[in-house]
């Protein structure tokens, strides 16, 4: 199956400039039982206050490629090692309140084992992040839910894509 190349645009805040990207890696995470691992994010900031569903992942870190980056992402998270089973693309957003292109390289991935989180302060004490594990049905209804804030439909406007997408692939075993 073709990897994704999407670009979506900020339908939330008006654009006014764009003054930097992030490199960005992203999982959709899945177990032998076909369960889906997401964090739970509980946010008040510039975005507003929000309690959302997001993928685990985040920034690249310098001297990183991008393979070493998810796993490590998938660690401090969800406390697991994973195997990546295919790069699912990339989905390229816009912040415009932060003035930021996100490119988010997106991943499906495999749990191999259990471990500790290894999250960083920011993560628990501004971000609250906790495990969520859920059906893909689930996760889709989650995602609506959460899309009733600003940030929260620009989150489900892009994952639920990725989501559908890596359901496909594995619904056909295509990897």
């Amino acid at each position: 199956m073709k990897e994704l190349n999407i670009s979506l645009q900020d339908t939330q805040w008006d654009f006014t400039y764009t003054d930097h990207d992030r490199d960005i890696v992203r999982a959709i995470v899945i177990d032998n039982e076909e369960n889906y691992y997401f964090v739970r994010v509980e946010r008040d900031d510039d975005f507003g206050k929000a309690t959302l569903i997001e993928t685990a992942g985040g920034g690249v870190e310098s001297g990183e490629n991008l393979e070493e980056a998810i796993v490590r992402e998938l660690k401090e998270e969800l406390g697991v090692e994973v195997e990546i089973i295919t790069k699912l693309g990339v989905v390229k957003d816009f912040y415009n309140l932060i003035h930021r292109r996100n490119i988010n390289n997106y991943y499906l991935c495999k749990i191999k084992s259990f471990g500790e989180k290894e999250m960083t302060d920011s993560e628990i004490n501004d971000f609250h992040l906790s495990t969520l594990k859920l059906t893909y049905e689930e996760a889709r209804r989650e995602y609506v839910k959460c899309s009733n804030t600003r940030l929260g439909k620009l989150i489900a406007d892009r994952e639920i894509l990725v989501l559908e997408h890596a359901t496909k692939i594995l619904e056909n075993e295509i990897y």
